[in-house]
């Protein structure tokens, strides 16, 4: 168990590298079970996810081989995944328990052996995720299925192209029945399916290496099942959540930053409602510049919701922010009913928040003051180190392995920019 020690008030300048993201890579690395050839992967981010989704692929009995001097996988290093010779179609609860993206294996598997047995999957506790919307995309495909002692045992002999009409525009569902029916003989169609850019990465993916889909990014996605995929080379998209996050925290603390590899495209939902807020925004040369002095305006009232809508993901971050901005902010939380665990956090650092249900009122303060937090999951864990990071004296954020999940040795790229702060150990 670390902890961070921030000392806030500092601002914030320099430049930083969106690395590539972890919500592009998770399904990808699940679509190589689908290929019997070598796939090589570019800039590969070393979060505790992703590690944890290469032990799942060398639990099925894949190879994966990071393309370096030592053989182990370092932040931004490139690698090779070898699912040749995959040897089992199961994925046991001590691999599912911790990474909810386990669940993208399901699709995968099934479509390369037409049989699975998966575990519930884990992942972070902000309220009910159900897969039964993945549940009944695969059995749109004819997928029998039982759920027995913790397991989804499937049987996929009889599979083939169906529709598949989704309540909600569920990522993690759409993303599965792609993966499912890429393989799959017959026509499969997903009607409401998640527009999200991590989408239209995995269907990218998988069509470089010769599947056939057609309108990802969309509501309507069409998938025509091939019988095999090739090999290839393919650099997964920038993470547009850790872009949105250096760029809150520019705002917070005031400053001069240069985001690169920096998707503004992916992102228009946060940049639409900071234009109100007094900060300076601009892209030169394919260098995004953030700048902010003093304290900016409240932004009225943000609701999350799927994209192009204002992402659940960044709520914390834009909460911390609202924290000390001039005015009164109105947060409707519509994806996870129980994703304002940080609040009671921020209150003890002087925040002035009130939440009923899912929705939160912040009137922005003067300024934060330094406390001993606790991370619960990882945006929550985020947004408060951003507090933390304007706040007056000392910060304490404990329990920091959630952050981890989806930032890579946070601390030191916010040191890069002139924070702060520091990791140590857990007492």
């Amino acid at each position: 168990m670390d902890k961070f020690l921030i000392k806030g008030g500092k601002k914030l300048g320099g430049a930083a590298e969106i690395t590539s993201a972890k919500n592009a890579y998770l399904p990808i690395l699940a679509g190589c079970i689908l290929s019997e050839k070598p796939i090589y992967l570019k800039n590969c981010p070393k979060y505790v996810d992703i590690i944890n989704m290469t032990k799942i692929l060398e639990n099925l009995g894949a190879k994966v081989l990071p393309l370096t001097a030592d053989g182990q996988i370092h932040n931004g290093c490139d690698i090779k995944i070898d699912c040749s010779s995959l040897s089992s179609h199961a994925i046991p609860h001590e691999l599912a328990s911790v990474i909810r993206s386990s669940i993208f294996s399901l699709g995968s598997i099934l479509g390369r052996f037409k049989k699975a047995k998966v575990a519930y999957p884990g992942g972070c506790e902000i309220g009910a995720r159900p897969i039964d919307l993945h549940i009944k995309g695969l059995r749109a495909l004819n997928v029998k299925i039982s759920d027995r002692h913790g397991y989804l045992t499937c049987d996929g002999t009889n599979m083939r192209g169906g529709t598949v009409n989704l309540d909600f525009p569920s990522v993690g569902a759409t993303e599965n029945i792609i993966l499912a029916a890429t393989l799959t003989k017959g026509t499969t169609k997903i009607i409401n399916a998640a527009k999200e850019p991590e989408i239209v990465d995995l269907a990218d993916f998988l069509n470089s290496i010769g599947a056939k889909i057609y309108g990802a990014g969309t509501s309507t996605i069409t998938i025509e099942g091939v019988s095999k995929l090739s090999g290839g080379e393919y650099t997964p998209i920038p993470d547009r959540i850790i872009a949105g996050t250096y760029l809150i925290a520019g705002l917070i603390c005031g400053g001069d930053i240069d985001l690169l590899n920096f998707k503004a495209e992916h992102n228009l939902a946060l940049l639409e409602k900071l234009k109100s807020t007094g900060a300076r925004f601009k892209t030169l040369n394919g260098v995004f510049n953030i700048k902010s002095d003093g304290r900016l305006k409240s932004i009225p009232k943000i609701e999350t919701s799927p994209y192009p809508g204002f992402p659940t993901d960044l709520q914390a971050q834009i909460l911390a922010l609202q924290t000390v901005s001039r005015g009164t902010s109105i947060i409707v939380e519509n994806l996870f009913e129980t994703r304002f665990k940080h609040v009671p956090e921020l209150v003890k650092m002087g925040a002035n928040i009130t939440v009923k249900d899912r929705t939160a009122v912040i009137n922005g303060v003067d300024k934060l003051y330094g406390a001993s937090v606790c991370a619960t999951d990882l945006r929550g864990g985020v947004g408060l180190v951003l507090a933390g990071l304007c706040a007056e004296g000392y910060t304490t954020v404990n329990h920091v392995h959630h952050i981890d999940r989806g930032y890579y040795k946070l601390e030191n790229q916010l040191q890069n920019l002139g924070a702060d702060i520091t990791r140590t150990s857990q007492t």
